[in-house]
């Protein structure tokens, strides 16, 4: 099982390049940063930073991990200018980057941006479209891809990106359209979620797979929650957390690596930050990951 960190990218730069290459020293696996232009409770905030502009920061600090955006919004993001953006960080990081990609859901930033926000249904259909354009710009040769919501002619990146195909995620828990996506398109597939939620979830990903024809093997698994010691003071947090001592939390890990869990994603929103984040990042890593730790 791999284990990687979800940046809390609020801090000033210097602070957040020494997390990541404390990170990029470790036995982590990659780093993962949001895609938003600012929080979700509206409130003004020196934080979301732009995510491709961090990425790319990251790129340039890191040897060994990888990287990429979880996930990108697509209602935000046309899919071709996004593989560019894409395709240029993973030519500078040496092929490292995974393009994390979802329908996109947060009301408030559309609103203040000037940015439609479609239906459920509508949204759904411009991921699948999505994908089909991020896999037709960034092969070897220009492509040409006619949907309802795009249309891309001889299309391709300015630069070539290191993987071909690019590394594709769809974040995602919907049964019906977004697991089926994610069964069609990606190469990794994410959500939050406890180890049973996300067993649950892999089993109807399984399913779909089973329907398309697909190897449901070749599509890696990712999850993520807060974590937290029991030991140190609690965070009040709205997202879901897991809060427990060591054994309760190296549990959790083997009950997610039976549900399937390839990689498992640990936020480090509630761990402080600058020295106490790296020391607490570095727990986590020696008490709760190194048991089950992979390459």
């Amino acid at each position: 099982m791999r284990f990687s960190v979800w940046l809390r990218a609020f801090d000033p730069w210097p602070v957040l390049a020494d997390e990541i290459a404390h990170i990029d020293r470790g036995r982590w696996h990659g780093v993962w940063v949001a895609d938003h232009f600012m929080p979700a409770d509206g409130l003004r905030a020196d934080a979301p930073r732009e995510t491709w502009a961090i990425l790319a920061g990251i790129a340039a600090l890191t040897e060994r991990v990888t990287l990429g955006p979880l996930v990108c919004g697509n209602t935000y993001r046309h899919p071709a200018v996004l593989a560019n953006q894409a395709a240029t960080v993973d030519a500078m990081s040496a092929g490292r980057v995974v393009l994390g990609l979802g329908a996109g859901w947060q009301q408030n930033e559309h609103d203040a941006y000037g940015i439609l926000l479609p239906g459920v249904k509508e949204r759904l259909d411009r991921l699948e479209e999505a994908c089909q354009v991020v896999r037709c710009v960034t092969g070897g040769e220009p492509g040409t891809f006619r949907g309802r919501h795009y249309q891309v002619v001889e299309a391709f990146t300015g630069t070539l990106p290191a993987q071909r195909p690019l590394p594709l995620l769809i974040g995602g828990s919907g049964e019906k359209r977004s697991l089926r996506i994610a069964a069609k398109w990606a190469d990794q597939w994410n959500s939050w979620g406890d180890p049973a939620t996300i067993a649950h979830k892999c089993a109807v990903l399984d399913r779909h797979c089973s329907e398309l024809d697909r190897d449901p093997a070749t599509i890696a698994r990712t999850a993520q929650l807060l974590f937290e010691f029991d030991d140190l003071p609690a965070v009040p947090q709205r997202m879901p957390t897991m809060r427990g001592s060591t054994g309760q939390l190296q549990d959790a890990m083997a009950a997610y690596l039976d549900a399937g869990v390839d990689e498992v994603i640990v936020p480090d929103w509630t761990w402080g930050t600058g020295a106490q984040r790296l020391e607490l990042l570095d727990r986590f890593s020696e008490e709760i990951a190194a048991p089950l730790m992979g390459g």
